[in-house]
């Protein structure tokens, strides 16, 4: 099934870093470091898209939380990331090395004042970011996370910047593209507990195909991304279960395969080869 709207993905990784590289050892705590990946999107007719990140929180569940309030502050720095240059496993600092108590935590809140895209001719697309900069994105953690003294934990953020960012108008008429709404569709997972799948797109005498879109599936959509110049894809953070796989480029035949497995802490290989129509 052929989407009308090209998706992309983007994803934060929050990696959970235990303190016992310290001199003195607190397994009160652990530590933690935040890098951001991304696909564009519409990939072919894209510059540049960004988001402004002022502050990310994670909230504590349970007991154990400190001066009554659930929500631990990761980073308050404000940080402009350029999505379109992190794609297929390349991630970029977000928080580096920051400590937080041990325990649950069930939700990511994220401060984005500012999102936009730029497109090839130039032209800038700033969005609206509904309360992103007063009250954050809130993102549920399912299943939620615990941070051990002595161990490491990993969450993974992900962006559907296809639902995230709509298109308005048709980049294939005239009258092109006529702006961008936002609306943050973002899922959290444990990262310990995911693997990772990830190949190459080629023709059939072996030529890599660029931008093809790649779908993830269960019963339904779980994320997407497309393929670089030199045809690879990959997609980060998926939790362990079977799924399907398609490759899906303009004047090929779309090609899925089904029983794709990913258990926790492996790599899936999958390639596509895409015959011309």
């Amino acid at each position: 099934m052929k989407k009308s709207i090209l998706i992309v993905l983007a994803a934060i990784l929050i990696i959970l870093i235990p303190g016992c590289n310290k001199s003195s050892e607190n397994y009160g705590t652990g530590r933690m470091t935040i890098k951001i990946t991304d696909a564009p999107f519409p990939i072919e007719k894209i510059e540049s898209a960004w988001v402004t990140i002022t502050k990310v929180e994670m909230r504590k569940a349970g007991d154990g939380i400190p001066d009554g309030n659930p929500f631990i502050t990761i980073t308050e720095d404000t940080t402009v990331f350029d999505l379109i240059d992190l794609r297929n496993g390349v991630t970029a600092d977000l928080a580096d090395d920051i400590e937080i108590p041990a325990g649950k935590y069930n939700l990511v809140r994220l401060y984005v004042n500012e999102a936009g895209l730029v497109t090839k001719d130039g032209v800038s697309h700033k969005v609206k970011v509904p309360s992103g900069g007063q009250t954050g994105i809130k993102i549920f953690i399912r299943p939620e996370i615990t941070v051990e003294g002595g161990l490491t934990s990993e969450l993974l953020i992900d962006f559907d910047l296809s639902r995230s960012f709509i298109l308005r108008g048709n980049p294939d008429k005239p009258a092109g593209i006529n702006g961008f709404i936002f609306k943050p569709v973002i899922r959290a997972v444990n990262n310990t507990t995911t693997g990772r799948i990830e190949g190459v797109v080629t023709d059939t005498v072996n030529a890599p195909i660029n931008e093809a879109e790649i779908w993830l599936e269960q019963d339904t959509i779980v994320s997407t991304t497309f393929s670089d110049a030199s045809g690879h894809y990959a997609f980060l953070g998926v939790p362990a279960g079977t799924y399907s796989l398609s490759a899906v480029k303009e004047n090929y035949d779309t090609l899925t395969y089904s029983g794709i497995k990913v258990t926790e802490g492996n790599r899936t290989i999958r390639d596509f080869i895409l015959k011309i129509k």
